[in-house]
């Protein structure tokens, strides 16, 4: 009887103990590939030209061509990982991704990541149709605005001086640019707030009717924000992108997006 009952108990804990090995392993496993062989790029998948799914359902862009090399250079497998820009600290703080690398603002951010040395001068502009009759930020008084979720152009309205925001009908909140520009067709807004290398990149894409406004709105940088505290995995990336800068690479990749103007790494 003690017998028939003590076989199932030594049994049992003879596989707790094995499972709890193997758990130890599986974890460790997964963690040395993250940090050894995979390099994890959230990015937003609506993003054109730094990160975007083309026509052929492939994840392209400026970024993801300049990660894919610095991911060759250190032996080091790409993982595309599109994200909800909503959630991109959740999924960095996570683990989930080794960085946030997609056409990513760093003004007003400097203290929540730990950052690359900047590699983009960009600037926040308007966009509206040719025939809207606005020229100037005095024009945009009484108009709808669309702005991305959690953008750069929505913060630099948050923060202008000029409280420029306060004079709009309505600041309209959007998820995407694709659905921001439906908008500007269909009348549905007025104007759109954007990165001028997103604008410009849209309004090449289309067939005209568009324009950007002379006056910018704010100007800022990019960089690459991983995880704060993250300066080895940091360091290593710079250190490869530096490379490219001074063997040419980063500017090629800069020409084959048309970016060439705006890029500041190694001028």
């Amino acid at each position: 009887m003690w017998k028939k009952r003590l076989v199932p108990l030594i049994l049992a804990a003879a596989m707790l103990g094995a499972c709890g090995g193997c758990g130890d392993k599986t974890s460790d496993s997964k963690s040395a590939n993250a940090d050894d062989s995979k390099f994890i790029v959230g990015f937003d998948a609506a993003f054109p030209p730094y990160g975007y799914q083309d026509d052929n359902g492939e994840y392209v862009g400026f970024d993801l061509d300049l990660a894919a090399e610095v991911c060759s250079r250190n032996n080091w497998e790409l993982v595309k990982t599109p994200i909800d820009w909503d959630a991109k600290d959740m999924e960095l703080n996570s683990g989930t991704i080794s960085c946030i690398w997609n056409g990513f603002t760093m003004n007003g951010r400097e203290d929540d990541y730990t950052w690359s040395e900047p590699y983009v001068d960009n600037s926040q502009v308007f966009v509206v149709k040719e025939d809207s009759g606005i020229a100037s930020f005095d024009d945009l008084a009484g108009k709808t605005v669309a702005v991305q979720t959690d953008s750069s152009a929505q913060a630099a309205l948050d923060e202008d001086e000029r409280s420029l925001k306060n004079s709009f009908k309505e600041l309209l909140v959007v998820g995407d640019y694709n659905t921001a520009f439906m908008n500007l067709e269909a009348g549905a807004v007025d104007a759109i707030a954007m990165d001028i290398g997103v604008a410009n990149y849209q309004l090449e894409s289309r067939s005209g009717g568009f324009t950007i406004l002379d006056e910018p709105l704010a100007a800022e940088q990019y960089a690459i924000g991983f995880k704060k505290g993250n300066t080895e995995l940091r360091d290593k990336v710079q250190k490869t992108l530096d490379e490219m800068a001074a063997d040419g690479t980063f500017e090629k990749i800069a020409e084959k997006w048309d970016l060439q103007d705006s890029v500041t790494l190694g001028k």
